[in-house]
């Protein structure tokens, strides 16, 4: 029950959008009245533990009130209707101190099961006069009253004070959506970056870096400014075989003699600054492979280095038409 809201089974889908705050309440009084028949068909001498927990889940409507008069009744004081603030807030205090007094019983352990029920039924009917004012009068009236652009300035403040439910519903309006490669803003990051690198787009730990590099359905070599091999990638599958020996070599030794001339030949070109890319394919072993050089400068066009990329394209050359869904099975 506690999903409810975001089912689409909801008796209010079709009557008020996803997530909209009045939604929202409605259905947290369906969750409420589940509870209440829940607790009523215990016997809290017999089944005391269970009774407790359902107890202390109705209780969460605490946070319906709260939310209540904390964002509900200030838009509707705006508007002049100040009635559910002074009459419906006093109620609500009410019920919280009939709910405290069953919390008191139930912890005593010494109280009779009548006098339990007695105080639990006070609770149940005065919440239930509270949700037929709402349901009756409140919602309505502020269905009238407010403008969907108050709606809209609701979530959060919302979610600042919380719901009943487990899981917090959806986002009212729901967001909309934005390209990834047009999106601009500025977050809060979730994440501390304390043991982190910043890159020019995010943060990486030297370990994620490790990870990334090692998945990589390509081979990666880095040679630096003075032709020196500074770091390869150690996928599970290489094209060209490297060893941990190769770090620290100049890179003409990293070649066979046949092709050493044409990798002089490109560090020339891209040192001078009059090419940027070199790229070759190749049968090798029963594969067709992709080899790629590219010139590494700086922001100011200082050389850096190369990289060389090789990658097996064997498959990828042989895909046709197109697969849309995951083919897992």
């Amino acid at each position: 029950m506690s999903e409810f809201f975001n089912s689409k089974n909801s008796p209010y889908e079709g009557e008020y959008l996803d997530g909209h705050p009045v939604r929202i309440y409605l259905e947290e009084n369906l969750l409420i009245r589940s509870y209440i028949r829940e607790l009523e068909s215990i016997n809290p001498i017999e089944n005391l533990e269970l009774f407790k927990e359902i107890f202390s889940k109705l209780g969460k409507i605490e946070l319906h009130f709260a939310r209540k008069e904390n964002q509900l009744f200030p838009y509707l004081e705006k508007y002049g209707w100040t009635s559910p603030s002074q009459n419906m807030w006093a109620f609500h205090d009410r019920i919280r101190e009939d709910m405290k007094e069953v919390r008191t019983l139930l912890e005593s352990g010494e109280d009779s099961e009548g006098l339990i029920i007695y105080a639990t039924q006070l609770v149940f009917r005065s919440i239930e006069h509270i949700l037929q004012v709402e349901e009756g009068r409140l919602f309505p009236n502020a269905m009238n009253m407010l403008s969907e652009d108050d709606w809209k300035e609701f979530y959060e403040g919302d979610r600042e004070i919380g719901w009943m439910f487990d899981t917090p519903p959806t986002q009212y309006p729901a967001p909309e959506y934005i390209h990834p490669s047009k999106d601009k803003s500025k977050r809060d990051l979730p994440f501390g970056i304390e043991d982190k690198t910043h890159y020019d787009e995010g943060y990486l730990t030297p370990a994620q870096v490790n990870s990334i590099f090692r998945i990589l359905p390509i081979d990666i070599t880095y040679v630096n400014e003075d032709d020196q091999v500074v770091f390869y990638n150690r996928g599970e599958d290489r094209v060209f075989p490297r060893s941990a020996g190769i770090i620290g070599r100049e890179v003409k030794f990293c070649h066979p003699p046949k092709s050493v001339d044409q990798v002089l030949k490109i560090l020339e070109e891209f040192k001078a600054g009059r090419q940027d890319k070199a790229e070759f394919w190749i049968g090798f072993k029963g594969k067709f492979i992709h080899i790629q050089y590219f010139a590494v400068r700086d922001e100011d066009g200082t050389y850096r280095g190369v990289i060389e990329m090789s990658q097996d394209v064997t498959e990828v050359r042989a895909l046709e038409g197109e697969q849309r869904l995951l083919d897992w099975n």
